[in-house]
């Protein structure tokens, strides 16, 4: 009796993590195709075309997040999360450091793009803005740190580039894209990677 009794009451507890860990799932399936949808219509985006990406009705995300400033807040949390996470494997997989940096900042250039509008949204907040940009340096500035460093020690890039700067000047140069099609800021950028390399000795 003992044993049939432990098992029975194991099975509703591995069901309640299957549950949670398929809820978690779909929380960041949902929170992925709000960022794409956010980087190509901005984060006013109507919450229908969200929905029909993630594959979800209206009243899921609703449920999840209630105003649209708690789920662009969860979108920036999970691509700063993206971001961070980026780094370390890009350095493992990618064939030199520097391409992993490139690669690293085009992951960094679409984050910022999905950010414009976060302010707008959080305006009746500021101190929520305010932490959410610390946790952003807190976060990313490390990782950008190790990626030069590394290109810095295999001599692809000149030593002495601080990541904050970099991210800073990055952020500059994004500004204004969603708001004049014209504008790719990704051209810049790349001038400004090219800008940190290491001169060839003659």
């Amino acid at each position: 009796m003992p044993t049939t009794s432990s098992s029975g009451e194991g099975r509703p507890a591995r069901s309640t993590r299957s549950k949670r860990a398929d809820a978690q799932r779909n929380q960041q399936a949902l929170l992925t195709a709000a960022a794409a949808v956010f980087v190509t219509s901005g984060v006013d985006a109507p919450i229908r075309e969200i929905a029909a990406r993630a594959g979800v009705g209206m009243g899921t995300i609703y449920r999840h997040f209630p105003t649209r400033a708690d789920l662009v807040v969860a979108v920036y949390r999970h691509q700063v999360e993206a971001c961070a996470e980026a780094g370390p494997a890009l350095l493992a997989d990618a064939g030199s450091p520097l391409a992993a940096l490139r690669q690293w900042v085009d992951l960094f250039v679409d984050f910022l793009v999905t950010k414009h509008g976060l302010a707008n949204a959080m305006q009746s907040d500021s101190s929520g803005f305010e932490a959410l940009h610390t946790y952003f340096l807190d976060r990313l500035v490390p990782v950008c740190a190790q990626l030069l460093d590394a290109a810095a020690e295999a001599g692809e890039i000149t030593a002495g580039t601080r990541p904050y700067e970099l991210m800073r000047g990055i952020g500059n140069l994004c500004i204004g894209r969603d708001s004049d099609p014209r504008y790719d800021p990704r051209r810049l950028v790349e001038l400004l990677l090219q800008g940190l390399r290491q001169p060839r000795s003659s």
